[in-house]
């Protein structure tokens, strides 16, 4: 090749680079990146408020923090944090709780390697207060295994355990266990059982869910961990709290002291734990300070809108809503 045709092959790719412009594909790339990089801390700032501008000074009984923390690692079964907690914090007084717990755990266990065993001890101890309770805990596990047994298609193994173990349940049962024992006509045939629900797989976990509950009950500890409730409903009426700040902050005014949120923080229905009054008059949520009074008439207003309305007990008054009179003597104090 003649050095003529080199120049010629070198000036055609030179033309064919320039045209696909790799150059100014590799110089605008950085830029690109360089822009959204720059856009970065802003967008992490916003995503990320500083909760601490939410925060209230509020004398926390530190002793009962730590029974709650603890006590929520122990509900989870994480026991040597709770344990480590314990120890470092002080509390002994925890370690009560924490057996209560293993206990649960190894019932829990159990459940979840098909071992009904721990469940039917621990039912078995607690018969007589399930009982009173109304709990049908000890039918819904003899349920369970005469399902597992159904299943693996032995019906002469299911009839001998429902005859040892659903048999003592059926004068509370009778309906339930007929239903079950039907289940015999269809072992080769299940999926036509006319009452599926009662050997779904399914039941499995919904037990597992009751048994904790029962079992908490009887601890006389809630359903739900206190810990998880707080930090979950913290979190939804964090942006509330937030924008409070921010605009109080800017009108020079200091939200830390005032004993009533001049907003509402709404939290959803699993937050509501008791029933709230609100004073039809002065639409202001009823308080220790300021309770609901039933009057005569049985209607009920703020104990503030009561003593305003009769000038401060110096006189009767006519109910806002109906034609009856009274006086602040004849109002009752409320308790929800």
């Amino acid at each position: 090749m003649s050095p003529d045709d080199m120049k010629s092959i070198l000036a055609e790719l030179k033309v064919k680079l320039n045209s696909i412009g790799p150059l100014q594909q590799l110089e605008q790339a950085p830029k690109e990146l360089n822009t959204s990089l720059s856009k970065y801390p802003k967008l992490l700032e916003n995503s990320f408020a500083d909760i601490s501008k939410a925060n209230r000074n509020v004398d926390f009984d530190v002793h009962t923090v730590n029974q709650i923390i603890a006590c929520h690692f122990y509900r989870q079964g994480m026991f040597d944090f709770g344990d480590c907690l314990i120890n470092e914090a002080g509390e002994p007084e925890a370690t009560g709780i924490r057996s209560h717990f293993f206990e649960m755990h190894q019932v829990l266990n159990g459940l979840r390697d098909r071992n009904l065993e721990p469940a039917l001890n621990w039912i078995t101890a607690n018969r007589e207060i399930l009982k009173q309770n109304g709990s049908t805990l000890e039918l819904k596990l003899h349920t369970l295994q005469f399902a597992e047994i159904i299943q693996k298609g032995s019906k002469i193994d299911a009839l001998d355990y429902a005859k040892t173990y659903l048999s003592p349940l059926a004068s509370l049962h009778m309906k339930a266990i007929q239903q079950l024992m039907v289940c015999l006509l269809y072992v080769e045939r299940l999926d036509s059982y006319p009452y599926a629900e009662l050997i779904a797989p399914t039941n499995w976990e919904k037990f597992t869910e009751e048994l904790t509950q029962q079992f908490c009950s009887l601890m006389g500890q809630s359903i739900w961990s206190p810990f998880s409730v707080v930090m979950a409903a913290g979190i939804e009426g964090l942006p509330t709290l937030l924008k409070l700040a921010t605009v109080m902050a800017a009108k020079k005014q200091e939200w830390q002291e005032m004993k009533q949120l001049p907003v509402p923080v709404e939290l959803g229905s699993e937050f509501q734990f008791h029933s709230v009054f609100v004073c039809p008059v002065s639409r202001e949520q009823a308080s220790e300070e300021n309770p609901p009074m039933q009057m005569p008439c049985l209607h009920v207003l703020c104990k503030q809108s009561i003593m305003k309305l009769s000038k401060n007990s110096s006189r009767t008054f006519k109910c806002p809503y109906c034609p009856a009179e009274a006086s602040a003597a004849q109002c009752r104090q409320l308790y929800f």
